[in-house]
């Protein structure tokens, strides 16, 4: 969800560029990650403000009122809200390193591959289980499904789905270079192998090896304490 601020256009204002950053989010939200990502592979200042999702500040609700989630992006007092919107406004704004590519058909297949991975990836049950073996395996076979289509017909042969480059396809897929171990280690499921999905397991690699994205990752032992946390708590919730 995006919000506008209607203005005098007679007034004077400072250029768009210079106008503040601030960025809110939560610790261990890989969609917060993707516009950290984006703003530090663009070398945009900004600062970051950390949201407590069990108790949200006044300003969040008051950027966000309809989904009331992060990632919020405040740019020069105007919030954008959603981390797949908020790359598109930054790329926009600031068209050094561009993120997402400049033809209209390349930008339309960007943003399908974006909307399967957020369906696909963050929409799985493999995060909170269940209690049912039966059910558990059918989720595994989907993560497997999903995994083999990313490799077979979006990765391919390129080093990163953007092409020699890391582009906003790789920041909506990063889930899978370090937010997928951490869960098939909380589940004792493994789903991404280098002898399965070659090419898909090298990304990773390539993908975590690039200075700005390992320098922004969260710690994998305390995100791995939260999903477990999570995890725990949906199965004894189901269970009764």
């Amino acid at each position: 969800m995006m919000f506008f601020v209607c203005y005098n256009s007679n007034l004077e204002h400072p250029p768009l560029k210079m106008e503040e950053v601030k960025l809110h989010g939560m610790w261990a939200s890989p969609f917060v990650y993707r516009v950290k990502w984006g703003l530090e592979l663009k070398g945009i200042p900004y600062e970051y403000v950390e949201e407590d999702i069990a108790n949200k500040t006044s300003l969040l609700l008051h950027y966000n009122p309809i989904h009331k989630k992060v990632p919020v992006l405040v740019h020069g007092g105007k919030p954008v809200c959603e981390s797949i919107i908020i790359l598109e406004y930054i790329d926009e704004i600031w068209p050094q390193y561009p993120l997402f590519p400049v033809h209209p058909f390349d930008r339309a297949a960007t943003r399908f591959w974006i909307k399967y991975a957020d369906n696909k990836l963050f929409g799985s049950r493999l995060l909170f289980g269940s209690s049912s073996s039966e059910e558990e395996e059918k989720a595994k076979a989907e993560g497997l499904e999903f995994l083999r289509t990313i490799e077979e017909q979006c990765l391919g042969d390129k080093k990163f789905f953007a092409g020699e480059e890391i582009g906003a396809l790789d920041l909506a897929f990063g889930g899978i270079a370090h937010w997928l171990p951490v869960l098939e280690q909380i589940t004792g499921t493994k789903l991404l192998n280098a002898d399965q999905f070659p090419r898909l397991y090298a990304w990773t690699q390539n993908f975590k090896e690039s200075a700005v994205i390992r320098d922004n990752l969260p710690d994998a032992q305390k995100l791995a304490a939260l999903y477990n946390a999570l995890r725990h708590k949906q199965l004894r919730s189901a269970a009764e």
